[in-house]
């Protein structure tokens, strides 16, 4: 049995679940979210906490089961307390700046590189070196993060680049000066 599918989703006060078969929506004080899950796995709500159960040892259910009770726990989160990722800037001259709500980036491009903020999803720039990424959806939050770090990668010989906050870059050794005697 899995573990993480038989545990119940507590639904915090201010919070509406409303399940229709295979549909899941969830309003919250951030907003709302809806999503469709496999038929197959029975969703019940009932006095504040809602449960998934799969209807037999099946590989197929066995690996829905907790897939889909961490999604709907993710709505729940996402609605009450939303999501955020940082990413750093670091290199010269590599900086973020807000333009509207949109980003825009130099990044040792000749151009700067403007990214367009999908719906749902807010930018801060604390720093020039730093941006967060704000969202109810974990999913898209992360997708962002993301693509605005591939924008240009950490490199691995100075570790200039985008990265997540704390992300560890493991450095290369460059060309050693070995037997340098002109």
């Amino acid at each position: 049995m899995s573990r993480i599918g038989k545990q119940p989703i507590t639904i915090p006060s201010g919070v509406d679940v409303a399940v229709d078969g295979s549909r899941v929506s969830v309003k919250g004080p951030r907003g709302a979210l809806e999503q469709r899950f496999h038929p197959d796995l029975r969703i019940t709500l009932d006095d504040g906490t809602v449960r998934v159960e799969r209807p037999s040892e099946e590989r197929l259910h066995r690996s829905l089961h907790g897939l889909t009770r961490s999604l709907i726990a993710n709505m729940v989160e996402g609605v009450t307390n939303g999501f955020e990722k940082r990413l750093e800037i670091i290199g010269v001259g590599y900086r973020a700046a807000l333009k509207g709500g949109d980003l825009e980036i130099s990044a040792g491009y000749s151009h700067t590189v403007p990214y367009k903020a999908p719906e749902g999803i807010e930018f801060e720039v604390p720093a020039p070196t730093r941006v967060v990424i704000r969202g109810i959806d974990k999913q898209l939050v992360g997708e962002v993060a993301a693509e605005i770090r591939k924008i240009r990668k950490p490199e691995p010989y100075k570790g200039k680049g985008i990265r997540y906050e704390g992300e560890e870059v493991k450095k290369k050794a460059g060309k050693a000066a070995k037997g340098a005697t002109r």
